[in-house]
């Protein structure tokens, strides 16, 4: 049919008369939106016309639909406070034209409070997302304005900014994607984590506790000890995700790997200056940082030794200046024998596992560091002088805190379990000592991989 459409491909598009074989389309020439009619005064008639008509009215009308609903989101001009008042000059013209017309006296109150509404809204919104930009009087005496952020306008403002800086880094700071949601962290560490109860407590608790320090004087370090899956990386991603929006991705998080980063201790001069350098840039670029150190115990002392400036205390330069947050996490396998030693030992002797407290494990915990032979870690000056806040043990994890692992890795792909499932998975790992058969030797370590034998 000669006034059918074209495709949805081309814009706009019309049939080429007379061509016979399949439809082809050809840009109609422009018009301008005032050419309403066609030659002779006759209305131009047709899809395509209307389409084109539509397309003309289309852009001018989003101004106004803007503008309609920042005065929606305004109060009542009777509720705007003291900041409604007029000045002297405005008030008299205002008292000369109320009386002529008074619709559009209100009229003009409304968009002179629209317009500044939108300098408001682009100011609060360019400071969140560029503050170094951002340049406000902060000695200007405070005095109300004669408007105020509507609740449902700080929500659209909140949703923007958190919008924008999901695929885009909104300060070179790196500030505003920094969110320490503690309360996360807590419930994270209370559902996802199992059998791990003094690690929980000490971890949310450190780092709560420095974090909201007004001006820490040095960098809070923390060292994870205990076997192989118990939960020292899973704690350490935690950390990460509920204190940065892009977790382990941040570039504010960075991540070592002693054998992976520093494989050769013949490099060990060239692997002080780039972890010392990287160390460096990341504090320059964030004021929060966060630093896992992997495999701790095969760290070479040299590179240990790097890392005693940034974990001294220190005097800040400018007491009224933002101090930098720096946390470092070592993570070690270091000292797990004599953790599992200790708890099978209270175990055997009628205690439950939850009543098994810090003062069980941590003497014993430091000896076994300092008395180490195979590691360089315990002989380091982090340790001899001091400047770990804190060593962490993790628990050995036991038949039922395996379980828990398997019920999680079902749930994290989605699928469905049994609870005989969840014991099939749980018998497929090796249970030590030999004799009680009570502490799984991987821990947690590879469940997701052996659930792939229960799928359909």
């Amino acid at each position: 049919m000669g006034g059918e459409l074209c495709p949805p491909a081309v814009p706009v598009a019309t049939p080429i008369p007379g061509q016979s074989g399949p439809r082809k389309c050809r840009r109609p020439p422009a018009r301008p939106l005032w050419a309403g009619k066609g030659r002779g005064g006759r209305a131009a008639e047709g899809p395509a016309a209307d389409l084109a008509m539509l397309r003309g009215l289309r852009s001018p009308l989003w101004p106004l639909l803007l503008l309609l609903l920042l005065l929606l989101l305004l109060p009542p001009p009777g509720t705007w406070g003291h900041g409604s008042r007029a000045r002297p000059r405005e008030g008299a013209e205002e008292a000369g034209s109320a009386g002529s017309c008074p619709a559009f006296q209100g009229l003009r109150e409304r968009l002179r409070a629209a317009g500044a509404l939108c300098r408001r809204y682009w100011a609060l919104f360019s400071c969140r997302v560029w503050p170094d930009g951002c340049r406000q009087d902060e000695e200007a005496p405070a005095r109300p304005l004669g408007w105020s952020l509507p609740l449902l306008g700080q929500q659209y403002l909140d949703i923007l900014t958190t919008w924008y800086c999901s695929f885009q880094d909104c300060c070179d700071s790196g500030d505003c994607r920094i969110i320490n949601n503690f309360t996360g962290l807590e419930a994270d560490l209370r559902v996802r984590l199992h059998g791990q109860h003094l690690a929980r407590e000490l971890v949310l608790t450190a780092a709560r506790g420095y974090l909201e320090l007004p001006r820490p004087d040095k960098a809070l370090a923390l060292s994870f000890h205990g076997w192989s899956g118990t939960g020292k990386n899973f704690v350490a991603r935690m950390l990460a995700e509920n204190l940065y929006r892009d977790g382990l991705r941040s570039d504010c998080v960075k991540v070592f790997i002693a054998t992976l980063h520093f494989p050769h201790h013949k490099y060990v001069d060239l692997y002080q200056e780039q972890l010392a350098s990287q160390i460096r840039k990341t504090q320059e670029h964030c004021h929060q940082t966060l630093f896992i150190l992997d495999e701790a115990e095969k760290l070479h002392p040299g590179l240990l030794e790097a890392l005693r400036p940034h974990l001294e205390r220190q005097a800040p330069e400018n007491p009224r200046a933002k101090s930098p947050r720096t946390i470092f996490l070592f993570l070690s396998n270091l000292g797990g024998n004599i953790i599992n030693e200790v708890v099978l030992n209270l175990l055997k002797a009628g205690w439950s596992r939850e009543e098994i407290g810090m003062e069980h494990l941590e003497p014993q915990l430091q000896a076994e560091i300092v008395e180490s032979t195979d590691s360089g870690f315990g002989h380091s000056c982090l340790v001899k002088e001091n400047l770990i806040d804190f060593f962490i043990p993790f628990l050995p994890l036991e038949y039922r805190h395996v379980r828990l692992c398997a019920r999680d890795a079902f749930l994290s792909q989605e699928l469905l379990y049994t609870e005989e499932a969840l014991d099939e998975v749980a018998k497929m790992m090796v249970y030590v000592p030999k004799e009680e058969q009570l502490f799984s030797s991987q821990g947690c370590k590879s469940i997701s991989q052996r659930i792939n034998y229960f799928l359909p």
